[in-house]
């Protein structure tokens, strides 16, 4: 350890040059609270204990690191359970950089959006990627959905439902995914039909909290299924998938799967409001840009219903 003054302490302008630093920035962490001197001379200059030289690393080190200074005091006053109080510090800083550093990957996808583009398409496209956040947030998808589901759905229903119906903005999209996002929300902005609030399929009307808990986990299940025979490249057809579609909307409805219910669930399904271009624009955000589309339960929907239509008149 360097030596210290006659009185065993150090000057200000000693701590720095021992730290490596500057005069003006031991004052500032002497200023801020974070490096507290031990004394004044008679003339009234700072004096520093030797200790000080470790504390001053430790501050510079989380500095260094980004932490502000609130998350260093709460390290450099907490000695006795420092470890503890770093890693809290670290965690937490690790989590605010993570954000940053996806807005300002949403900003270059997007900016790169309206580089690329036609001229004539410009103005359209910066008032899209404009109604975004950085990054962007899911609440209007959300939003749509409270409104779209049944109302006496159990939250837990609605929450496992939400989970695959609301996709999270990917960490570093390509341009294409920041455009599919924007017009995702900007569809869900409005009212599917023009109306007042979104349409509601038929099986939506008289579900009660029994019913739609009954009718979402057999649909997810038979949405699996579908999305196996989907990634395989099979056409819509008989089997597994559609067995379990039919007899969801049967056990709901407290009817048997015969013939004459699948020609009717066929005619009422095909009646029902068609949400293919939120579907669509889930795909073009969920695949890999270049890969093969995911299926998404709109897609999963569509292919069940193909399936249900080409039944035999048996």
């Amino acid at each position: 350890m360097p030596g210290a003054g006659s009185d065993g302490l150090w000057s200000i302008g000693e701590l720095a040059g021992h730290a490596g630093t500057t005069v003006k920035t031991v004052r500032f962490y002497s200023d801020s609270g974070l490096l507290p001197e031990r004394a004044r001379s008679a003339g009234g200059h700072r004096r520093y204990a030797p200790d000080a030289l470790d504390r001053l690393r430790l501050i510079r080190s989380l500095r260094g690191l980004g932490l502000p200074v609130a998350q260093v005091r709460r390290v450099v006053d907490e000695q006795a359970g420092a470890q503890g109080v770093l890693e809290g510090a670290v965690a937490e800083q690790l989590r605010a950089l993570g954000s940053r550093l996806s807005a300002l990957r949403w900003q270059e996808a997007a900016l790169h959006l309206v580089h690329g583009c036609p001229p004539r398409e410009r103005a359209d496209r910066l008032r899209l990627v404009g109604a975004l956040g950085s990054p962007p947030s899911t609440d209007p998808l959300v939003r749509f959905w409270r409104g779209w589901l049944p109302p006496r759905m159990p939250a837990a229903s609605r929450r496992a439902f939400m989970e695959v119906a609301v996709p999270q903005p990917p960490d570093a999209p390509a341009p294409a995914q920041v455009l599919a996002f924007a017009r995702l929300c900007a569809l869900v902005s409005r009212p599917c039909d023009g109306s007042a609030a979104p349409s509601q399929p038929a099986a939506h009307r008289a579900a009660g909290a029994r019913e739609s808990a009954l009718l979402y986990a057999g649909l997810a299940e038979a949405y699996d299924l579908a999305a196996v025979r989907m990634r395989a490249g099979a056409a819509p057809g008989a089997g597994e998938a559609l067995d379990c579609f039919v007899a969801t909307y049967a056990r709901v409805a407290g009817c048997r799967d015969t013939p004459g219910f699948r020609r009717g669930l066929a005619r009422r399904l095909a009646a029902d409001p068609r949400l293919d271009g939120y579907w669509a624009l889930v795909a073009e955000l969920i695949t890999v840009p270049g890969g093969v589309p995911e299926p998404t339960p709109g897609g999963a929907h569509d292919w069940l219903l193909a399936a249900l239509e080409r039944q035999p008149a048996a």
